[in-house]
C-alpha cells in the first residue's frame, strides 16, 4: 500500500494586504476575477490570484501537493455580486464546480463556494479551506491513499484451494537499532545466517536510509523455525509477520503455479500504469500470466486529517478484489507426484511427472523434481522420447497393414545406410529372431521397428502422432510443448525417428497426452483451466476404436511380459511403455548418457515420468511411476 501523503495545515492570519488584480482596473466585475481563479485552481495554484491574505498562497500549494498528480478541472457555476459592486468592502460569492479524475473511470465531483471582497485595488479572493473541499477546516491536511485489493486464490479439482494467503516471516535488518559500522557488520551476519548473497545484502543495507527495514528473505513460518535461534542473537535483526499467496508446500506445482513478489522495474514499465512500484504481483507461472485477474483493481481514497490526528474519507473509489483462477489439479495426486519424484533424492537429475484424466482431458498433476532448478520441464521440456514413442510408431505400422500377430524380424543389430543400430543392453535374447509385432512393442525391440521403416511413408509417422495428440500445438492458457514429428530427411533419420530419437521431440506433458489418447480411444485435448476456451484441430486421420484397442493390448503386454512386469501387482490393470533415449556427449568410455522415460495407463488415469539421465526407463523412471501409482 502506498504511504499516506499529507499536506501542511492551512492557517489564516488575516493580513489585509492585496496583490495585483487579474483582469485590470477597478471597473472589473467580480466574475472576471472568479474566472481567473477557476483557471488558476485547474492548475492547482493560487499564483497571481488577488487574495485578502497573502499567506494563503503558499499554504494552498502545500495543502494540495498530495493531489498534484490528479488531473483537476474547475469551472465557475455562478457568481452573486452586490448592487453596489464598486463600493469598497462590497462582498460577492462564487460557486465553483470541481472535477478530479481520481481514476480513469470514476471522477470526484462537487461544488464549493468562495467569498470575494472589494478593496480599493479591486476584487480579492477571501480564500478558505472549504473553498477547496466542502467541510475542510483550518488545520486539516489532505492525503491520497491507495486501497489494495485482496489477491484471489488459485483452486484445483472440486474447488479445493491450492494457492491462498499463508503466513510468512519477512527477515531483515532494522536500521533504527544499529548505527555506523554496526550496519555492515550485522547485515553480514544476517546474510550468512539466511544463506543469501552477503556482499549484495550489505551494500543494500548501507545504501538504505537510517529508519529502513532492509528485507533479506521471506520464509514460510514452518521453514522459519530453523533460522530463528541464530537470527535472534543479531542486534537489529527483525522478523516481521505477514502473509503471501502460497501453495501448501514450496515444491507443490511450483513451476506451474508460479510465485508472487515485488514488481520489478520492467513489470512496472510494461504495465501501462496498472502496476506501481511496491505492488506485489505474479512473477512466474500462472500467477504471472493471470496476474490481472488474480490481483484485482486498486482503489483510491482522498482523505483529510484534522489537527487531532483524526482521519476521515472525503472520496473513495473502492478496490475491486481479484477473481479466483480455477484449475483441474487434484491436490492429492499432485502431492503424490511430488513425493514420487522426491524418491530420486536431493541430488537427482532433472525429472518430471504429468498425470491426465483420459475421459475429459483434465490435467491432474504436473510436477518437477529438484533437478529441474525451478523450470517447468514437465510442460515445456523438449526431449527425445525414446521407446515410449513406439506407441506412435506401432500405430503407423498398424496402418501400413501389419497386425498385432504379424511376424517381424528382431536381430541383435541392424545397419541403415552405414549406421549401426542395436537394442538396449539388457534386451532379452529369448526375444530375438522372428517375433510378433506385439512382442516387439512389449520387449521394445529397436531393430524390429527399424527393419520395417520402408513400410512407413513420409508423413505417416506425423499423422500417427497427431492421432495420439502429439505434435499439434494448442493454446491451453499456459505454456505447453506438444512435441514435433517432422518428416525424416534421410534414411537413417527415418530409422531413428521410429524409435523416438532423430528429430522427434516431446515433453512429459505431450507423452502423458499420448498415453491418455490410447486410453480414451481418441486424441485427447488436455484441460488445465476449464474457463479457457481451446479450439481443437482434429487429426487428419483420427484414431479408430480398433487401433486404440490394439495399442492398449500392446501397453498391457509391456506389463505382463516385458520390462514393466514390476507393475503387475499394482492395483488395477496397468498398461505401460518404457523408453530410453541417448543424448549429449559421450563419456570417457564412449557411452552416451540416456534419458529415462515411462508412460502408463490405469483406469481413468494416464501418466508420464521423465528423468533426464538414468540407466533405463524401467530402472530409473519405473520406480517413480510405481511410487505414484501405489
Amino acid at each position: 500500500m502506498r504511504p499516506l501523503r499529507l499536506g501542511i495545515a492551512v492557517v489564516l492570519v488575516g493580513v489585509g494586504s492585496a496583490c495585483s488584480v487579474l483582469g485590470g482596473d477597478e471597473a472589473d466585475p467580480a466574475s472576471a476575477v472568479v474566472d481567473d481563479l477557476a483557471a488558476a485552481l485547474s492548475g492547482l495554484t493560487l499564483d497571481d490570484v488577488p487574495l485578502t491574505d497573502e499567506a494563503d498562497r503558499d499554504a494552498f500549494t502545500e495543502l494540495v501537493s498530495p493531489l498534484d498528480e490528479v488531473p483537476v478541472a474547475v469551472e465557475v457555476a455562478g457568481v452573486e455580486e452586490p448592487e453596489d459592486a464598486d463600493a469598497t468592502d462590497a462582498e460577492a460569492t462564487a460557486t465553483l464546480a470541481w472535477r478530479w479524475d481520481v481514476t480513469d473511470t470514476t471522477p470526484w465531483e462537487y461544488d464549493t463556494t468562495v467569498a470575494l471582497t472589494r478593496a480599493e485595488s479591486g476584487w480579492q479572493v477571501d480564500w478558505a479551506p472549504d473553498a477547496l473541499v466542502p467541510d475542510l477546516a483550518e488545520g486539516d491536511t489532505l492525503g491520497l491513499r491507495t486501497l489494495t485489493p485482496i489477491r484471489s486464490d488459485i483452486s484445483g479439482a472440486d474447488g479445493e484451494v491450492l494457492v491462498t494467503q499463508r503466513p510468512v516471516l519477512r527477515y531483515g535488518l532494522d536500521k533504527t537499532k544499529v548505527e555506523g559500522a554496526q550496519v555492515a557488520r550485522n547485515a553480514r551476519k544476517i546474510a550468512r545466517i539466511l544463506d543469501i548473497d552477503v556482499k549484495a545484502y550489505v551494500e543494500r543495507a548501507e545504501a538504505m536510509g537510517p529508519d529502513a527495514f532492509v528485507e533479506a528473505v521471506v520464509l514460510r513460518e514452518d521453514d522459519a523455525l530453523e533460522v530463528l535461534p541464530a537470527f535472534r542473537k543479531v542486534r537489529g535483526a527483525l522478523a516481521v509477520r505477514d502473509s503471501l499467496p502460497l501453495a501448501p508446500t514450496r515444491e507443490f506445482a511450483a513451476a506451474l503455479l508460479g510465485r508472487v513478489g515485488p514488481a520489478t522495474a520492467e513489470i512496472v514499465e510494461g504495465s501501462e500504469g496498472r502496476i506501481v512500484a511496491g505492488d506485489e504481483v505474479g512473477l512466474s507461472g500462472l500467477q504471472a500470466r493471470y496476474d490481472e485477474q488474480l490481483s484485482g483493481t486498486r482503489g483510491t481514497a482522498v482523505v483529510a486529517r484534522d489537527d487531532e490526528d483524526e482521519l476521515r474519507t472525503l472520496f473513495e473509489v473502492p478496490a475491486v478484489d481479484g477473481t479466483d483462477l480455477v484449475t483441474t489439479i487434484d491436490p492429492d495426486l499432485q502431492q503424490k507426484a511430488e513425493d514420487a519424484l522426491a524418491t530420486l533424492g536431493d541430488d537427482a537429475p532433472a525429472a518430471a511427472l504429468v498425470a491426465i484424466r483420459p475421459s475429459d482431458g483434465a490435467v491432474l498433476a504436473t510436477a518437477n523434481g529438484v533437478g529441474a532448478d525451478g523450470a517447468d520441464l514437465a510442460s515445456t521440456g523438449q526431449y527425445a522420447p525414446g521407446s515410449t514413442f513406439k506407441v506412435v510408431s506401432s500405430l503407423a505400422l498398424l496402418r501400413s497393414g501389419l497386425k498385432a500377430d504379424s511376424r517381424v524380424s528382431c536381430p541383435a543389430t541392424t545397419v541403415v545406410d552405414g549406421r549401426s543400430f542395436k537394442n538396449y543392453d539388457d534386451y532379452p535374447s529369448s526375444s530375438l529372431g522372428d517375433i510378433t509385432l506385439a512382442q516387439a512393442v512389449a520387449q521394445s525391440c529397436n531393430t524390429a521397428f527399424i527393419g520395417n521403416a520402408d513400410r512407413v511413408r513420409p508423413g505417416d509417422l506425423t499423422e500417427a502422432a497427431q492421432a495420439l495428440g502429439l505434435g499439434t500445438d494448442h493454446d491451453l492458457g499456459f505454456p505447453v510443448y506438444f512435441g514435433q514429428v517432422p518428416p525424416a530427411e534421410t534414411e537413417t533419420g527415418a530409422a531413428a525417428d521410429l524409435i523416438g530419437q532423430g528429430t522427434v521431440l516431446a515433453s512429459p506433458f505431450a507423452m502423458a497426452t499420448v498415453a491418455a489418447s490410447v486410453s480414451a480411444g481418441h486424441a485427447v485435448l488436455p484441460v488445465l483451466l476449464p474457463a479457457h476456451e481451446v479450439e481443437q484441430t482434429p487429426p487428419e486421420q483420427p484414431l479408430t476404436a480398433k487401433e486404440a484397442g490394439t495399442l492398449r493390448g500392446f501397453m498391457r503386454a509391456v506389463v505382463t511380459t516385458g520390462p514393466g512386469r514390476f507393475l503387475l501387482d499394482v492395483p488395477g490393470e496397468v498398461g505401460a511403455k518404457t523408453g530410453t533415449a541417448e543424448y549429449g556427449e559421450p563419456d570417457a568410455a564412449g557411452e552416451l548418457p540416456t534419458h529415462a522415460w515411462m508412460i502408463a495407463t490405469r483406469g481413468d488415469l494416464a501418466v508420464a515420468v521423465f528423468v533426464e539421465t538414468g540407466a533405463s526407463g524401467s530402472q530409473t523412471a519405473g520406480p517413480v511411476l510405481e511410487a505414484f501409482l501405489r
